[in-house]
């Protein structure tokens, strides 16, 4: 059998290579973003409550009504700006497949999606598969700000979408008010959708608000929100999310969502719905990872690593250009399996694999292994 493939460029993405390289090589596992500590054993045993009271069959297709109330709540908290549970929240398997179905629920062929690079590597592909034409701003290191200017030139008849992810991963940096309000002006009376990549939503740090599409009311008209419980409440395996838009929006998106997903775990949004009863669950997240943030720069601080501190997320960034001048992916591996210690590269993240000599390291760790990590890193 023969068969054109409809990615036939796109490879094993670097997260399934370099945790494979960590496996393989016993490693300090820097590189893929997820927790190697435990989730809150509240919510562990409010999901086993769950299943043991019988929620183990489908849920409703946007979601259990409660989690989405829920979602509706910690909107109108955090930001003043409520969704509708009913006809404008709809619960996902993780935000990779919110991004996914929006893509495929408004992009057709020809259509133009800008997106903004170092980008998270899931844009580019969906976008592709549904015949569309991504179309990039490079950000610059290291301050990795957005010309609007640029972007704004970009825009075209074919224009169909923006992608923007705040607090931004790889880079660790945020969009700020100004930066929002750029969006919002650059988008006022288009049909351009905005689709806001909001995962690290309470990991924002040094005092800074998170500015979510939802704050800027003709953005919010315009936009879809995708987030992560998982990241959120560290448990990335669960693959739990949820998406916010409006109602005419929403509508488009549930009729993807009902034949790629249908429906999403169910004993886990009963659990969601039930801890999320109380805010500080997700109000204390950057005090929580700003320690962490913090600890690890000051113990490299000595290093010959150059750095900004991360804006939020939990990644830092580090330029290693004063070691070495080998191509970034190069010298990830290298830092592997000799020094054992992985991290992400982020030349695969930027357009035709600008190499800036830097890594991302993920802080979502213990503080043991962060100290073992700064170790590895001092030693270089």
């Amino acid at each position: 059998m023969k068969h054109l493939s409809k990615l036939p460029n796109i490879e094993t993405t670097i997260f399934t290579v370099m945790s494979g390289l960590a496996n393989k090589h016993k490693a300090i596992n820097l590189s893929q973003g997820f927790p190697n500590f435990k989730s809150d054993q509240k919510l562990i045993d409010l999901v086993s409550k769950a299943m043991n009271s019988g929620y183990n069959q489908y849920a409703l297709m946007p979601g259990n009504m409660e989690l989405r109330k829920a979602v509706s709540e910690k909107f109108n908290l955090l930001y003043g700006s409520s969704y509708h549970p009913e006809s404008e929240i709809t619960i996902t398997a993780g935000a990779t497949q919110a991004i996914y179905t929006i893509i495929t629920a408004f992009i057709r062929p020809e259509d133009e999606v800008i997106i903004i690079k170092p980008a998270y590597d899931c844009y580019e592909p969906a976008i592709l598969i549904n015949g569309g034409k991504p179309v990039s701003i490079q950000l610059e290191a290291p301050n990795y700000k957005v010309n609007w200017v640029e972007l704004k030139q970009k825009i075209s008849s074919k224009t169909k979408m923006i992608i923007i992810n705040t607090p931004h991963n790889p880079s660790g940096t945020i969009l700020s008010k100004a930066d929002m309000l750029q969006l919002q002006e650059i988008t006022k009376s288009t049909n351009i959708i905005v689709l806001s990549d909001e995962v690290y939503e309470h990991i924002v740090f040094d005092g800074e608000k998170h500015q979510s599409a939802c704050l800027f009311p003709d953005l919010k008209a315009r936009s879809f929100i995708t987030a992560s419980f998982g990241k959120t409440f560290h448990n990335t395996g669960w693959k739990t999310g949820c998406c916010c838009a409006p109602k005419a929006l929403m509508e488009e998106f549930r009729k993807i969502h009902q034949f790629n997903v249908f429906s999403v775990n169910h004993p886990v949004q009963i659990a969601l719905a039930d801890y999320m009863q109380d805010a500080n669950t997700y109000l204390n997240l950057s005090s929580f990872f700003q320690e962490k943030r913090d600890l690890f720069l000051s113990l490299i601080k000595d290093s010959k690593f150059k750095f900004k501190p991360s804006q939020g997320t939990y990644f830092q960034v580090l330029d290693y250009s004063g070691i070495s001048q080998e191509y970034d992916v190069d010298f990830a591996k290298q830092l592997t399996i000799e020094n054992g210690l992985a991290s992400i590269p982020l030349s695969v993240f930027n357009e035709h694999n600008l190499d800036n000599k830097v890594l991302r390291f993920c802080l979502a760790k213990t503080d043991d292994t962060l100290k073992n990590a700064a170790n590895v890193l001092n030693s270089l």
